[in-house]
């Protein structure tokens, strides 16, 4: 059977947070892919290595975890007061699978520099240009704040981020109004509640019921508390992953939040909505030891995350699930603000499993309803590499 050549299509491949993920131009897709459907999903795979039954991604540009089996299109946005279009696709490590539900929040800020990078936003005189982005997954707007010098974006830097080895220069990212989820809708607070009780197998929890906030802000979160689960809310990653039946029972859990959300009509409706929503557990501030060896003391944080993302414990946080925990640190009463002290409050840092994250949020209540109208954090970005990438042409015939 003969065989075609490969095709080879413009990309940079950059990192962005904690994340990384392939950065495409939307004219610079085959035209078949320009579009959604089965031949973007395709080409996407492919890029990445996906579906990979060896979960290593080998043969692709993925990393064989969630944090960098990503997508990204960009293009010249047609909404009035935003430059760019954002679309990630979040590509299933080792089943045939793009998950388009979501954003990625650590990606929003490779965003940004990357609508400099290729062309569609004018960097301008030295110092930090705005570009306003239109989040089409979820149909929100993103400010991101990204440093210029020399009429280029100014990458390297001294701003260091837990999770990330190397500093580099600091994006502000500004999600504003980041509550009521893209095509689910609905209130922040879902069910209409900032605390609820699930009812769950008792092979999943003693008793049967779990304590949860369920909040749509930045990505759909399903917070509970560590100690409910048996944890202390120190763990690391090992600790979790290398626990078939710990991570069975969360995406259990997930299935059950994410139901009781309206995210899906059936438990097994889960499965293939493996981005949204993430699953956490938090608990209160504690001495522990970070990924890197670093000693964090209970002192530093006002509680500690960890959040679960495609299955897997994050080895950091992911940034949308940091705008949820920041929207819920708002909101007196929900679990995120009991495990930081309760009261009112405009910021929150957290204790993740690679260090510390400061995230801050505005929340208001009107006729009972909470509403967050912005989330503010502090990331990084840089291009690893520019060029093109291949895949066999068969892939979008």
């Amino acid at each position: 059977m003969p065989h075609g050549p490969q095709i080879r299509i413009p990309a940079t491949y950059m990192r962005g947070g904690t994340s990384k993920g392939v950065f495409f131009r939307l004219e610079d897709l085959p035209a078949s892919c320009r579009v959604p459907g089965p031949a973007r999903d395709r080409l996407f795979q492919r890029v990445i290595g996906s579906p990979d039954p060896y979960a290593k991604h080998i043969d692709g540009m993925g990393g064989a975890t969630s944090s960098t089996s990503k997508c990204v299109i960009i293009s010249p946005s047609d909404r009035p007061g935003h430059d760019v279009d954002y679309l990630y696709g979040q590509v299933s490590i080792d089943t045939d699978f793009v998950d388009w539900s979501g954003n990625c929040g650590n990606l929003s800020t490779a965003a940004g520099a990357f609508a400099i990078h290729a062309g569609y936003v004018d960097a301008g005189p030295d110092g930090v240009r705005e570009v306003r982005i239109w989040q089409a997954n979820i149909g929100k707007t993103i400010l991101a704040h990204v440093p210029v010098s020399g009429g280029a974006v100014q990458e390297t830097g001294d701003f260091e981020l837990d999770g990330v080895t190397f500093p580099a220069a600091e994006i502000v990212l500004e999600f504003l109004d980041p509550a009521d989820e893209g095509e689910d809708g609905g209130a922040m607070f879902p069910t209409g509640n900032l605390v609820d009780e699930l009812d769950v197998p008792e092979d999943l929890v003693a008793g049967g019921r779990l304590t949860a906030t369920l909040i749509n802000a930045g990505i759909p979160t399903i917070f509970v508390n560590a100690a409910d689960l048996g944890f202390a809310g120190t763990e690391l990653q090992d600790a979790i992953n290398g626990d078939p039946a710990i991570l069975k029972r969360f995406e259990a859990l997930r299935a059950i939040g994410a139901l009781k959300m309206g995210l899906i009509d059936t438990l097994e409706g889960a499965a293939k909505r493996q981005h949204t929503p993430k699953i956490a557990f938090v608990s209160p501030p504690k001495d522990y030891v970070s990924s890197s060896g670093r000693a964090i003391t209970a002192g530093e944080v006002d509680l500690l995350v960890r959040a679960l993302s495609m299955g897997k414990l994050h080895h950091a946080m992911m940034g949308t699930a940091a705008v949820a925990i920041g929207a819920a640190a708002a909101v007196p009463g929900t679990l995120v603000n009991l495990a930081a002290g309760g009261g009112e409050r405009k910021a929150v840092r957290f204790g993740h499993p690679s260090g510390t994250l400061r995230v801050g949020a505005e929340a208001v209540q009107n006729n009972g309803e909470w509403t967050v109208t912005r989330a503010i954090m502090s990331r990084s970005a840089r291009r690893l590499m520019d060029g093109w990438v291949y895949v066999p042409g068969e892939t979008i015939a």
